[in-house]
C-alpha cells in the first residue's frame, strides 16, 4: 500500500460520502464526476479497500469506508486546526472556509459580506452555498451556518449577528376587498399565505404580542416553499403573508404593503451558528466579527434597492 495519500483525495472521498454521489461531490467542488470518480480509484487502490459499492444511479459506502471516513474527517479536521493556529499566529486567516444560509438571505445579504470577507483575506478558500431547508452543519461538513431564527440547537456554538424580527402584512387592495383583521383569531377567516422554508413550521404561526407568544393555524388557497413568492403575492394582493422586517421594509416604506396587526412579531434575529469544535478557531472568529460589522451595512444597500425581496 502507497502511504503518501493527498489529503486532496480525502477532500474528495469525505465531500462524496456527505453528498451520497460522485456527481453531487464533484458540483459541490468544482471539479468533472469523471475525476472525482477517479480519485477514488486511486484511493481505494493505495488504502487497498473498496470504499463504496457503485451502481448506475448511486454510491453506498462500504463498511471499510465507513472506518476511512470515520478517520479522514479527523485527519482533514486536524489539517485545517493546524493552518488555523499558524495563520492566527502571523494573524493572517487562512485555510479552508465552508458557510452556508438559506437562499434569500444568502443570496442577498450574506453573499455580499462573504465577497468582502475574501477581499479582505485572501488566505482564506471559501465556499459558500444556500438552501432551502436546515442544514446539519456538523454531518454536512460546513464551518458556519448564517441563519435566522431564534430555535438554535444547543449542541452549536451561536452568536447573534443582528436583531429581526418577522411581522404581518398585506397590500392595501387586499385589505380594502377583505378587512383588516383586528385579533390573531380572524386571521383563521383571512387569505393567509403559507411558507415552507427551513425550519419553519408550515401553517403555524407563532407571535409574540402584549400577552406573550401565541399560536395561529393559518391557511390559503396559496402556499410556496419560497418566501420570495409569497412577498411578491402579498404585494399582488393575494393575501396576508408573515416575512421578516428586512424584507418588508422597503415595501412597507413604498406603501405597497401595510402592517397587519402591528402589536403582534415574531422574534427572527441572524445568527451565525457553528459547531463546538471551531469554538477557538481562528478562521470562524474572523468571519463572525467581519459579519458582525459588515451585515447590517450590506442589509441597508440591499434594502433601499427597489422591488428586491429574498427566503427568510
Amino acid at each position: 500500500m502507497n502511504n503518501e495519500i493527498e489529503h486532496g483525495d480525502l477532500r474528495v472521498f469525505v465531500e462524496a460520502v456527505r453528498k451520497g454521489s460522485f456527481s453531487a461531490a464533484a458540483e459541490a467542488l468544482g471539479m468533472s464526476a469523471a475525476f472525482v470518480s477517479k480519485r477514488i480509484d486511486v484511493l481505494e487502490a493505495q488504502l487497498a479497500v473498496r470504499l463504496f459499492e457503485r451502481s448506475t444511479r448511486r454510491v453506498v459506502i462500504t463498511e471499510e469506508g465507513e472506518q476511512v471516513y470515520a478517520r479522514a474527517q479527523l485527519i482533514l479536521e486536524q489539517l485545517d486546526d493546524m493552518l488555523d493556529d499558524v495563520s492566527e499566529r502571523r494573524q493572517e486567516p487562512a485555510g479552508r472556509l465552508r458557510i452556508c444560509s438559506s437562499f434569500g438571505f444568502g443570496r442577498n445579504v450574506v453573499a455580499p459580506v462573504i465577497a468582502k470577507l475574501a477581499a479582505s483575506h485572501p488566505k482564506l478558500q471559501i465556499r459558500f452555498e444556500v438552501f432551502d431547508r436546515l442544514v446539519d452543519t456538523v454531518a454536512e461538513g460546513f464551518d458556519l451556518d448564517v441563519r435566522i431564527g431564534d430555535n438554535l440547537p444547543p449542541q452549536l456554538v451561536a452568536r447573534k449577528l443582528m436583531d429581526n424580527h418577522r411581522i404581518l402584512c398585506a397590500s392595501p387592495a387586499y385589505l380594502a376587498k377583505y378587512g383588516m383583521p383586528k385579533s390573531l383569531k380572524e386571521l383563521a377567516s383571512h387569505q393567509c399565505l403559507a411558507i415552507k422554508e427551513r425550519d419553519h413550521p408550515f401553517g403555524t404561526w407563532r407571535l409574540r404580542g402584549k400577552a406573550g407568544q401565541e399560536t395561529v393555524r393559518v391557511s390559503g388557497a396559496l402556499s410556496t416553499n419560497h418566501g420570495e413568492i409569497a412577498l411578491r403575492w402579498a404585494v399582488e394582493g393575494a393575501g396576508i403573508v408573515l416575512r421578516s422586517m428586512w424584507d418588508a421594509r422597503s415595501y412597507l416604506e413604498s406603501g405597497a404593503l401595510v402592517q397587519v396587526l402591528p402589536e403582534y412579531t415574531q422574534p427572527a434575529s441572524v445568527w451565525a451558528v457553528y459547531p463546538q469544535r471551531l469554538a477557538s478557531s481562528g478562521r470562524v472568529r474572523v468571519c463572525v466579527e467581519f459579519l458582525c460589522r459588515h451585515l447590517a451595512e450590506s442589509l441597508h444597500a440591499w434594502r433601499d434597492v427597489p422591488g428586491r425581496s429574498g427566503t427568510n
